[in-house]
């Protein structure tokens, strides 16, 4: 496989790991309509566990079947498509060779009174699909945050061993933490360079807002006058706590929004230097061709 200088440059900065890691990253990078770019744009669809079948997919019930989501990823020209393992089986045996797949290995549900993920699949499951990356999510914040960190870091261990790279959504959610500190500047940042210090290749987050959740962190802002009043700053920021922006951090697309909103908000995300974007709901929710023209705008605003 051939890849650009800037693919070559950001799997440098995973010098510490197997050559069969540095290569799935390869292959992700270097798929795709954004391939050879540095940036990526991923289509996830474990909505189904997080918030229910009906939520999810009965806007655009062809959604309800994951061949639909295949299509959607591979017609759009996209870097990788991220799910459970359910959903993989059902269809990876006939587009394994058109679009990268992720193996989401554990998983949520709304019928839960307190934030927590069940492991529902496994790292040799992901290697059985041909994936080039397992996802786990973490909840930093939750009362049991530890043991989840614990299973992070041993699945870690196994995947990277086998060559998998390793995809981390660290959403701070649970314990003392309020709705709006989930998203605050300070917590998310915190987040993410949890995610960069237990071993992620790549980290998912959400977009930051201006708020800041720690009354120490929020002195210490103040202090250095770190930058946070547009998206972009803030984004810039995420960036720089990730080892200076040396590990890929994709944002999410969030609940439903308008193209206008959506397109805006992906352009900040593009300017503060974000590696790119993980939209599921904000696709495979429109009709197939609504989706079809917004993702290509969204490739056509991170080729700049």
């Amino acid at each position: 496989m051939k890849i650009t200088a800037k693919v070559r440059d950001i799997i440098s900065y995973y010098d510490a790991d197997s050559v069969g890691v540095r290569s799935n990253l390869a292959r992700l990078l270097m798929h795709g309509e954004l391939g050879g770019s540095g940036r990526l744009l991923i289509l996830p669809v474990d909505q189904g566990f997080e918030h229910g079948p009906a939520r999810s997919f009965s806007c655009n019930p062809a959604g309800y079947d994951p061949a639909y989501h295949y299509s959607l990823a591979i017609d759009c020209g996209l870097s990788a498509l991220a799910a459970p393992l359910g959903f993989l089986e059902s269809a990876a045996c006939r587009y394994i060779y058109d679009v990268p797949t992720i193996l989401k290995l554990n998983s949520s549900n709304v019928l839960s009174r307190s934030p927590d993920q069940a492991i529902t699949a496994s790292v040799s499951d992901a290697l059985r699909l041909g994936c080039v990356a397992v996802g786990y999510t973490i909840y930093p914040g939750a009362d049991n945050q530890f043991s989840m960190m614990e299973d992070l870091r041993e699945l870690i261990r196994e995947a990277k061993s086998f060559g998998l790279a390793v995809v981390v959504w660290a959403y701070p959610r649970g314990g003392a933490l309020e709705k709006s500190d989930e998203t605050a500047l300070d917590i998310v940042s915190y987040a993410a360079h949890m995610a960069a210090l237990l071993g992620a290749n790549v980290i998912k987050v959400k977009p930051p807002t201006d708020r800041l959740a720690l009354s120490r962190a929020k002195a210490e802002y103040e202090k250095h006058s770190i930058r946070r009043a547009s998206l972009s700053e803030r984004v810039a920021h995420i960036m720089e706590v990730c080892f200076g922006g040396r590990r890929i951090v994709v944002f999410s697309g969030g609940d439903a929004k308008g193209d206008d909103a959506l397109r805006d908000e992906v352009l900040q995300i593009r300017n503060g230097g974000a590696s790119g974007s993980i939209i599921g709901r904000n696709a495979f929710q429109r009709p197939k061709e609504d989706a079809k023209r917004l993702l290509s705008d969204i490739i056509k605003i991170y080729k700049g």
